[in-house]
């Protein structure tokens, strides 16, 4: 597949929602395949990006949308990208980009769709937007419960919700582990891995599951203010991790912070670790009961000392 920067692409949000409702079996197929073989062959330079391994490197430069968790919510989707301007801004400007940190499917009405246009948007935009991995999307032995998707495919499809089910199964361990823009944030789905000694590991942590536990910290902890260390996580996976930990990673990364989705947040955000970490959840809606869903439109060349400085970054709906 080309790696076409798709200045001329006209496509609007309400023509991209369209598609994806109204995709057939044949059409979602072919765009989970595709961009499977685009994922997997993301290495060294994508515009102004690097790819090594499963981690993307950023250039201080240019500006991010910054989205969390969205499981399966359309709307909420919909919203970001009409505020943001993503789509006009992509078409015309190589320095903005659209980061999802993982959890797009399971416990929302729309799981299909929401996966269809994030994979829509990769393909259109492809040095644009960098696909994180969450625990929803995580391996067979880390999958959470409930996870609806397969159920929503087969009533969506009908005989070919299994074949697809396959395919998007296929894809999920080609997204991303992490993002670092560099000297300013790293970028993981759940939280810290603990054990970590260098960005190799973020690198490789896929690579390395089982055997050590960076990918599924990396999908499934989370921090916690009152304590030190790491302590078991009521999860059943990864780690609850304190202050210290998170302190000890960035200074190891030479960042400011941590970005992170995982957890839900009643105004959207949280911030935690005197700081050190920003949490975004980018759905509403049930079984969640935050009142605010918030991305974050990041000026990637703004030095904030931490993430007490994003508040005007940070758009709550």
């Amino acid at each position: 597949m080309s790696r076409c920067t798709c200045k001329s692409n006209k496509m609007n949000t309400a023509e991209l929602i369209s598609q994806a409702l109204n995709a057939d079996s044949n059409e979602y197929k072919r765009l989970v395949e595709e961009s499977t073989r685009l994922l997997s062959s993301e290495k060294g330079r994508i515009g102004s990006l690097t790819v090594e391994g499963r981690l993307v490197k950023m250039e201080p430069s240019g500006e991010a949308v910054v989205v969390g968790d969205l499981h399966g919510d359309l709307q909420s989707l919909t919203h970001i990208l009409k505020r943001s301007n993503f789509l006009e801004k992509a078409s015309t400007n190589a320095g903005v980009f659209l980061i999802f940190l993982g959890d797009y499917v399971d416990r929302g009405p729309n799981s299909p769709e929401v996966l269809y246009v994030v994979l829509k948007l990769k393909q259109l935009f492809p040095t644009n937007i960098v696909l994180l991995r969450g625990n929803h999307e995580g391996p067979d032995d880390l999958m959470p419960y409930p996870h609806d998707l397969p159920q929503e495919l087969n009533s969506r499809f009908a005989g070919e919700g299994a074949s697809i089910y396959r395919d998007v199964r296929k894809l999920f361990p080609y997204l991303h582990n992490a993002v670092i823009v560099r000297g300013l944030c790293v970028m993981v789905h759940g939280g810290v891995p603990s054990h970590a000694t260098s960005i190799e590991d973020l690198k490789f942590a896929h690579l390395k599951h089982p055997k050590e536990s960076h990918l599924e910290e990396m999908l499934w902890s989370d921090p916690i203010d009152s304590e030190k260390g790491t302590t078991a996580s009521p999860r059943g996976a990864g780690r609850l991790f304190g202050e210290d930990i998170t302190k000890q990673f960035l200074e190891a990364l030479n960042v400011r912070f941590l970005i992170r989705g995982h957890e839900p947040a009643q105004n959207g955000y949280s911030i935690s670790h005197g700081g050190k970490i920003l949490t975004l959840f980018s759905r509403k809606g049930s079984p969640y009961f935050n009142s605010s869903a918030a991305y974050l439109l990041l000026n990637l060349s703004s030095t904030p000392k931490s993430a007490n400085e994003l508040g005007p970054s940070l758009h709550k709906f």
